[in-house]
């Protein structure tokens, strides 16, 4: 059964949406309309859409229809460019949204320096910028370093409802999408494995309606195992993205209670029988916690279970919070954890922090408007 509300349009696909335009009446080519004006021209309101007869629009309306795009409350800035939006829905209830210029260091392929290139090659693999996107309103896994965790989980988002938080992004940075390229990480509020079919329909949408190629799309799971193998079926999909930030199970239960249900070994066992596309690798996500995870017997450890694998990790020094009870680490120990991954041959990168003077760092999101503030419209 669909959650997206039967009069929002935004969501739905381009069979729901032909079949919307044949129940009034129009011709079947008409959905295709709606279609393209929804998700690639991006257009808010049912009255922008010129492409249809204005008695077709003003029937929609008279029927309850509605594009169903969501609003941007309130947008901070950081003194980097990242942007925080706080994004909200038609029940009221909002999330937040990253922009991020140039994206973070994460989403590299090699740990080793990149050879010497032209300006102009260097333009064009780089992206204009990653968008960090959420799937729920808060979050049940309760992670320990992570502000979202102390929300709660107040709701599943739909898939309207995570498209359209990709789409105000777009146009409010005016993207073209033919010519600007454009990571998405679902690494925001809320984990997508616990709200599967709408963050896949979601990303179905923004693959084959907005445009945005699949090897651009990232997603984070904390580990639901049970999803993993569904994850392994699809035609459509982003990356996977395993967020570890522990090297044995006292110490991942310490900071993540899920592995009480799903643990190391399990955990492992799934990323190995993962099957993965060609060049593709499995990426690690751990979170360095001064004196708890961070110590080259720690990064022994995590070389042991990553042994063998297709994979690289992304290391995060934590970006600290209110109500957080973690330190972030010195430099010279995220230094050193890396190397001693990179000189056991694991591709080891340290993400950098984006917006931490706005609360839109990795972890950092909790839908507040009072941590920092907003640029004025």
């Amino acid at each position: 059964m669909r959650d997206t509300p039967k009069s929002e349009l935004l969501g739905l696909s381009l069979q729901e949406l032909t079949e919307i335009a044949v129940s009034q009446g129009e011709a079947r080519y008409r959905g295709a309309q709606l279609f393209e004006a929804i998700y690639r021209q991006r257009v808010a309101g049912l009255a922008d859409i010129l492409t249809l007869p204005q008695a077709f629009r003003q029937q929609l309306l008279s029927h309850g229809f509605e594009v169903g795009m969501p609003l941007v409350d309130q947008r901070f800035v950081s003194v980097d460019g990242t942007i925080r939006y706080l994004v909200r829905f038609a029940d009221g209830q909002t999330v937040e949204t990253v922009w991020m210029p140039e994206g973070d260091g994460g989403d590299q392929g090699s740990s080793e320096a990149p050879p010497a290139r032209s300006q102009r090659s260097v333009r064009e693999e780089s992206p204009k910028a990653t968008i960090c996107v959420s799937s729920q309103v808060g979050c049940a896994v309760n992670c320990r370093f992570c502000l979202t965790a102390q929300l709660g989980l107040l709701r599943n988002l739909t898939a309207g409802e995570i498209v359209g938080q990709v789409l105000v992004v777009l146009s409010d940075h005016a993207v073209d999408l033919t010519r600007d390229r454009i990571n998405l990480v679902f690494m925001g509020q809320g984990e997508p494995f616990l709200n599967y079919e709408n963050f896949m329909s979601a990303v179905r949408l923004l693959v084959e309606a907005a445009g945005i190629p699949q090897s651009r799309m990232t997603v984070s799971t904390s580990g639901i195992l049970p999803r993993f193998a569904d994850f392994a079926r699809e035609p459509v999909r982003p990356k996977l993205a395993i967020s570890l930030n522990g090297t044995n199970n006292p110490a991942r239960t310490a900071v993540m209670p899920i592995n009480r249900k799903w643990d190391i070994a399990g955990l492992m066992a799934a990323a190995r029988a993962f099957p993965l596309r060609n060049r593709e690798r499995l990426t690690f996500e751990y979170v360095l916690l001064s004196g708890e995870n961070d110590s080259l017997e720690n990064a022994r450890e995590l070389t042991q279970l990553l042994r063998g694998l297709r994979a690289k990790v992304n290391l995060i020094a934590l970006n600290p919070g209110p109500g957080i009870p973690f330190a972030t680490p010195p430099e010279e120990r995220v230094l050193a954890f890396q190397q001693a991954l990179v000189q056991a041959g694991i591709p080891a990168f340290i993400r950098r922090p984006r917006g931490r003077d706005i609360f839109a760092a990795c972890g950092q999101l909790k839908r507040t408007a009072e941590l920092a503030r907003p640029l004025q419209a």
